[in-house]
This record gives structure tokens, C-alpha cells and sequence, in this order.
């Protein structure tokens, strides 16, 4: 009987984790940044002051910022070709 892990391909499997794993961090960054910003208020002008403006609009662009670099980082290695 053949081996369970002879044609699987641990390659893809990795890649499909990295898949996951960004989507999976970019919607725990917007459930985050949507219930302080649009919940409690913290991003709408007519609900905040200016200071929680001005901080809650810091704190996205530098949480953009550090998502963009981690996707950078997990990205930036190129995968080899599927094996024929």
C-alpha cells in the first residue's frame, strides 16, 4: 500500500498556511481598527475630540504600515517551481 505522504505536496501546504495566515491578520487589523475607529467613535469627526482623532488616524496608518511590512517579509521569498 502506498504512503499516505508520498504525493502530497508540503510545499503547497506551506503556501496555502501564508495565504491564510495573511487573510487571517488582516481581518483581526480591520475588526480591530473598525470597532475603535467606528464603534466607540475614535474615527468619526462629529463623535471625538481632536486628539482621539489625531490618534486613532496615527495609530492606523502605523499599524498599515507594520502589516504592509510583515506581508513584505513573508512574502519575499520566491517559492520554487511545482515539481513535474
Amino acid at each position: 500500500m502506498d504512503e499516505p505522504n508520498e504525493n502530497f505536496d508540503w510545499k503547497l501546504l506551506q503556501f496555502f498556511v501564508k495565504i491564510i495566515r495573511t487573510v487571517f491578520i488582516f481581518l483581526f487589523w480591520m475588526l480591530f481598527n473598525i470597532f475603535f475607529g467606528l464603534y466607540l467613535g475614535f474615527g468619526v469627526p462629529d463623535e471625538s475630540t481632536p486628539a482621539r482623532l489625531t490618534g486613532f488616524y496615527t495609530w492606523l496608518g502605523l499599524s498599515l504600515a507594520g502589516y504592509v511590512y510583515f506581508l513584505w517579509r513573508m512574502w519575499r521569498k520566491k517559492m520554487p517551481p511545482p515539481d513535474q
